[in-house]
């Protein structure tokens, strides 16, 4: 022991260990490690949730009121049918919304079922904005009875939020996120009281009432989280070959090449 180094010897191979060194690769190396396989799991989860988008896609859709009645767990990405009338003057603008690099929103619009007794907030699918806003798009709202088709879509956790979202006030309202517990009593009130389904549906392409409709399940592909857990290995790879050659003698032993002793 010298201070600052430990070193060891057996046979050949000697160990120059520098505390600072050591530290740090005691530190990075798991994380990396860890990272990769965080990765990995990841690509899993997309995988599994694209394969359970697929099937439900290529299913018939059921009626909104079958799917009231069915289970809370069973309803994601669940193809439905939609018969009833929207809502004019309750628009809902879902703000920051970009597609194509263009500024835009995503419009919601309630949808009063045929029977009276519910309602559904349909998002109609994207428009494009004014990036100054200085006013807000007016699609249009199909007027009588439609029939359309769509799927509940459920997003993974709480909405990020910048800040409080003002759900009182005039309409159309512009909100960041849908909020549902927060959003049933305001939709409800201005519905007369009619019951709000619990989560938003997703109007398929072409349906009446539809606007720009390209629905992305998943952000990231599974391949592409695959290639980010390859990145994290190799660095955690590329760490340990470093360390072994700063810390040791490796690389002479296996070329078979002794430094010149002064």
């Amino acid at each position: 022991r010298d201070g600052e180094r430990i070193k060891m010897s057996r046979g050949k191979l000697q160990l120059d260990l520098e505390w600072r060194t050591s530290l740090l690769t005691a530190l990075l190396l798991p994380l990396l490690i860890y990272l990769g396989f965080w990765q990995l799991q990841r690509a899993e989860d997309k995988a599994v949730l694209a394969a359970a988008f697929a099937e439900r896609e290529a299913a018939a859709p059921i009626p909104i009121s079958a799917a009231l009645a069915g289970p809370p767990d069973s309803l994601a990405y669940l193809p439905v049918r939609i018969q009833g009338e929207f809502l004019a003057g309750r628009t809902i603008f879902l703000d920051n919304r970009l597609q194509g690099g263009k500024f835009g929103y995503e419009v919601v619009s309630p949808l009063m079922l045929s029977s009276g007794e519910s309602l559904v907030l349909v998002n109609r699918g994207w428009i494009a904005g004014d990036a100054a806003r200085r006013s807000l798009p007016q699609p249009t709202v199909p007027a009588g009875s439609v029939d359309i088709t769509g799927h509940v879509y459920i997003p993974p956790g709480q909405p990020y939020l910048l800040a409080e979202q003002k759900l009182t006030g005039p309409w159309p309202k512009v909100l960041q996120a849908l909020e549902m517990d927060k959003l049933q009593p305001v939709i409800e009130q201005a519905a007369t009281g009619a019951a709000m389904f619990p989560h938003q549906v997703r109007i398929d392409a072409g349906q009446a009432g539809a606007l720009q409709v390209d629905w992305q399940i998943i952000n990231v592909s599974p391949q592409k989280h695959r290639g980010y857990a390859v990145q994290w290995f190799c660095m955690a790879i590329a760490l340990a070959v470093l360390f072994a050659l700063r810390s040791s003698n490796v690389l002479q032993v296996v070329t078979g090449k002794v430094p010149n002793q002064t």
